[in-house]
């Protein structure tokens, strides 16, 4: 599959590299046009994932155009505050035949709304049925270094998620399939809340007993919450519930 990853950050680049490894000719997309010319020439992203190389046959723009053309997936690792800006930027008609994957955590400040709802606010003629998410307990770091990591895909759209899983899975990343997309953001947004929490725990010196109470307290508020905004509620005792907030 044609595949383009939005964002050089270490998320991205990290994605960009496996999916290359993976079989799939790849491009990463900088929006500095400078930096992106440094990526080039050293082939490495100093600034977000220093000592991991970037193959040299893996493509490398500034242009969103080029970027966006022709693609059977486009990965979005914007970060979740930027990506509007950058969806509007792009001729919808280069996304009519793409699946557009969402591995930004988080919930756009003004609208309240996820990613993938963003995604259909700014670009209505896209499908539900195009658009996937990638979330779970996945540090870039670690998953540059192939250490084994699993992750949850999701899709309203069962043959949609399951082609996000075959083409980000590895012998090292795991990939699940899901159709609960609300809930696979919302427990990649809401644990942040809780994380916060238990690192004020350590900054107050309480113990392990307490960060365990917050933590199992707080799985349980976000399913809650979860669960009345329309999620499903085993969504939440997944990877991209109580697995990413033990990892965040």
């Amino acid at each position: 599959m044609r595949i383009s990853v939005l964002g050089a950050g270490g998320w991205g680049t990290t994605l960009a590299i496996l999916l290359h490894y993976n079989g799939h000719p790849v491009t990463l997309w900088e929006y500095k046009k400078d930096y992106a010319k440094v990526l080039k020439k050293k082939r490495e992203n100093i600034t977000y994932l220093p000592g991991i190389p970037i193959p040299e046959e893996m493509q490398i723009t500034h242009n969103l155009t080029q970027a966006a053309t022709d693609k059977n997936i486009i990965v979005l690792a914007v970060p979740s505050q930027f990506l509007r800006s950058v969806i509007k930027k792009i001729d919808k008609n280069l996304l009519k035949n793409s699946i557009l994957v969402s591995v930004s955590k988080g919930i756009e400040n003004n609208t309240l709304l996820t990613m993938s709802q963003m995604l259909l606010d700014v670009a209505p003629s896209l499908s539900e049925n195009q658009i996937g998410v990638l979330s779970g307990p996945s540090h870039a770091e670690e998953v540059s270094r192939r250490i084994p990591t699993t992750v949850v895909t999701a899709s309203k759209d069962v043959e949609t998620s399951k082609t996000i899983q075959s083409a980000f899975i590895t012998s090292y990343f795991r990939a699940y399939a899901s159709t609960d997309v609300l809930g696979v953001e919302l427990g990649g947004a809401f644990k942040n809340v809780i994380a916060i929490g238990a690192g004020i725990i350590d900054g107050v010196k309480y113990g392990d007993n307490t960060k365990a109470a917050i933590m199992t307290r707080g799985i349980a508020e976000i399913s809650r919450l979860g669960i009345a905004m329309g999620a499903k509620p085993e969504t939440f005792a997944g990877l991209s519930g109580m697995g990413d907030l033990i990892v965040t």
